[in-house]
């Protein structure tokens, strides 16, 4: 199987923005084993403007977009140089791939970007990709990883994508609001009420919410690819998904 495991910024780290180590190095493990199985995995990894803000010791989360690109910069060496570590631990060679919406939409870059990926896959490293947000600006930005790692889904063929949230997968309504929302486990279609139970970021440590798992979902969907929605605050949570257990909320993909 080839899967996509996108990690959310609030699974990543603390509610200070500080990276949560204990909590990273079981998903370093879970990856790897996961691997030493036989499956392709690439990871898409959000963090890194996170990461950046505590070590420039910012206090609120950064607007405007030059300081966003400063905590990114930054934060990226630390995101890296802590996979490099855990993931060596466990044998695993790890590739960064930094990208913008240009590298995606189709043409010479896609074409390249793509032979990247498979041949990173042939010599057995682990691709981590994030977007490139010390260039990208909102006219060449994904905006968002959930996006991101659909489009890298799409893109590379995957079997399945798995979001890693700080949620345990899509309510009726929200679980923070309404004490009834009860977990929806499969989506087959998405409907306008679908769309309409979307709402916004929870953590507000990252740019991702519902609504754009929602869009996540759509793509690849479209493209006969699955996708699932779990909480990662249990990293071992990805072999349940990989063995069809019914965990999260599943979004069915139009087999073709």
């Amino acid at each position: 199987m080839r899967l996509i495991i996108k990690i959310g910024t609030s699974t990543l780290t603390h509610s200070t923005g500080k990276l949560n180590f204990r909590l990273f190095e079981r998903l370093c493990k879970v990856i790897s084993d996961v691997k030493n199985a036989g499956h392709e995995v690439i990871v898409v990894s959000s963090g890194a403007i996170a990461l950046g803000r505590s070590k420039l010791q910012l206090k609120e989360r950064p607007t405007d977009i030059p300081t966003k690109q400063a905590s990114a910069a930054v934060g990226q060496c630390e995101l890296m140089y802590f996979y490099d570590k855990y993931f060596s631990e466990y044998r695993q060679s790890v590739a960064q791939l930094l990208v913008t919406a240009e590298d995606l939409n189709g043409g010479e870059r896609l074409f390249n970007f793509g032979n990247t990926v498979e041949r990173l896959l042939d010599l057995g490293a682990l691709p981590i990709i994030n977007e490139n947000d010390t260039v990208a600006t909102a006219e060449i930005s994904v905006s968002d990883n959930d996006t991101l790692s659909a489009l890298v889904a799409v893109n590379v063929k995957a079997d399945l994508l798995i979001l890693l949230s700080d949620i345990d997968g899509l309510y009726s309504a929200d679980p923070h609001k309404d004490g009834n929302a009860k977990l929806i486990p499969l989506v087959d279609e998405i409907t306008p009420e679908i769309e309409g139970i979307a709402g916004g970021s929870v953590s507000g440590l990252g740019t991702g919410g519902m609504a754009t798992k929602i869009h996540a979902a759509s793509l690849c969907m479209q493209a006969g690819a699955d996708m699932v929605i779990v909480n990662g605050a249990t990293p071992e949570i990805v072999y349940d998904v990989i063995d069809g257990k019914a965990v999260g909320t599943k979004f069915t993909g139009r087999k073709i």
